[in-house]
């Protein structure tokens, strides 16, 4: 071939790259990514399930009374606690272990013994979640699925010899939920990850993992973390999420978080993210968000399972619900956690409470799925009263059973109004732009339609 036409060749090449980089929809910039909606599936979906289950299952220790910071109380961070010294889990460690006992030694006591996929699903059916996120890899690195990029510290060659990703997001989508996984931009003790050979990192490991979990699983969340040391051009987040929502095999359904940088919390990626009702340190953004957000947490104090917490410390189905309504109310999501044990077993305490939540979803959830918060001033100021609209429908949620009329002002007109799940009607008045609902003075606990909480449904709702 001549220089002539090799150049020509080159030069053609280059206009083919060119146009095909103008016509992808989403440029490798915020500017661009940042005008996506996120899918409203998710926005509709409300509730989900969050797992971190991994090495950090198998010790299941964190202080809980003795420290009072929220992150301290983690136990999924417990490698990270003896890498810094931390007294309390060395103290714990080397009295339980040894001190020769290394973090990986965790990883064949990791078994999984008694993990049942199918039985796992059903039971987050059942509290009426809409999708489930699973821990891929958290900040230990270690995998749950056979990583090509972490060939040896893996559950498939590790621990329970399986491909647990695999199997739960084959029983997840059999029960008609969603699918989504949470993966850790950062590793604790990774060789690659630190200032010196922090883009050899991503260009070698970080970025070939995620596309290999979204080619090989095709998550329909990804939700992003251990953002903090770096920021979003050093990690290519950029890049990464327009191949993700240009080319990827999930680019039209799949969803993200705001967790791509050390300066994107809340700016920038997909929905917004508190966690325990915080952004870092900060108080989180709650009803003041307009942009799509979820709130996560665990039920107790720890997203890893930790053995040492008591009833004192899981809070009861009925907070759990008065915070499912909260978020719902003030357009946020709602993923709660669980964390099971190192045999697969979901602790009892933890299929009560979201048992509790699919019961009360199942009376009252025409007011949360496919929802969006009624924020006019015409709200009643009470903090046991919140709302949510569809269609031309108005939903009071009740964290208390009033003992005095629901008042809403500034209506035009309203239709039928009923308590859901309860076969009487109520006492109703419109005049002058005013509706009064009066409750029964008394119900037998066989009449209540559901406990903790409760939902008054107005139809053809006008104001």
């Amino acid at each position: 071939m001549s220089v002539k036409l090799k150049k020509k060749g080159i030069s053609l090449l280059f206009v083919l790259l060119s146009f095909a980089s103008l016509s992808a929809q989403y440029q490798p910039h915020w500017d661009s990514l940042d005008k996506r909606e996120v899918p409203q599936w998710w926005q509709d979906a409300k509730f989900g399930i969050f797992i971190h289950w991994g090495l950090y299952s198998v010790p299941a220790y964190a202080p809980v009374n003795e420290v009072d910071g929220i992150y301290e109380k983690y136990a999924e961070h417990y490698y990270n606690r003896l890498l810094t010294g931390n007294k309390f889990f060395q103290d714990f460690h080397a009295k339980q272990y040894g001190e020769h006992f290394k973090y990986a030694d965790f990883a064949p006591l990791f078994k999984a013994e008694y993990f049942n996929s199918d039985e796992w699903a059903e039971l987050f059916r059942e509290a009426g979640a809409k999708y489930v996120v699973l821990t891929s890899k958290h900040h230990d690195g270690f995998c749950l699925w056979p990583s090509t990029q972490s060939p040896h510290w893996n559950s498939v060659v590790m621990g329970p010899h399986t491909d647990l990703i695999g199997k739960l997001s084959t029983s997840v989508r059999n029960t008609g939920l969603r699918f989504g996984l949470y993966y850790s931009l950062l590793e604790w003790a990774h060789p690659l990850y630190s200032q010196p050979t922090i883009e050899k990192w991503v260009d070698r490991h970080m970025i070939p993992q995620m596309k290999e979990l979204v080619n090989n699983y095709k998550p329909e969340i990804i939700f992003s973390d251990g953002e903090w040391d770096y920021d979003s051009k050093t990690l290519k987040s950029e890049e990464f999420l327009a191949w993700l929502y240009n080319e990827s095999p999930v680019k039209n359904s799949v969803v993200v978080n705001d967790r791509w940088g050390k300066e994107t919390r809340s700016k920038h990626g997909g929905y917004y993210t508190t966690e325990y009702d915080l952004v870092h340190s900060q108080q989180g953004i709650g009803d003041n968000a307009d942009h799509p957000w979820e709130e996560s947490r665990g039920i107790g104090t720890s997203y890893g399972y930790n053995r040492f917490e008591t009833t004192e410390h899981y809070l009861s189905s009925k907070q759990l619900i008065d915070i499912l309504i909260d978020k719902v109310a003030n357009g946020g999501n709602f993923l709660l956690n669980i964390g099971p044990d190192a045999t697969g077993m979901i602790p009892v305490v933890m299929q009560e409470r979201l048992l509790d939540i699919g019961k009360w979803l199942k009376v009252n959830g025409d007011a949360i799925y496919f929802s969006q918060p009624w924020k006019s001033p015409n709200r009643a100021k009470n903090e046991n009263l919140l709302f949510t609209r569809k269609g031309g429908n108005l939903y009071i949620l009740l964290k208390k059973w009033p003992k005095t009329p629901v008042i809403l002002t500034g209506l035009k007109g309203a239709g039928k109004v009923e308590l859901l799940g309860y076969k009487g009607t109520l006492n109703t008045k419109q005049q002058q732009g005013k509706l009064t609902i009066t409750f029964p003075p008394s119900l037998t606990v066989d009449e209540l339609p559901s406990q903790h909480a409760w939902v008054i449904k107005v139809s053809d709702f006008r104001e």
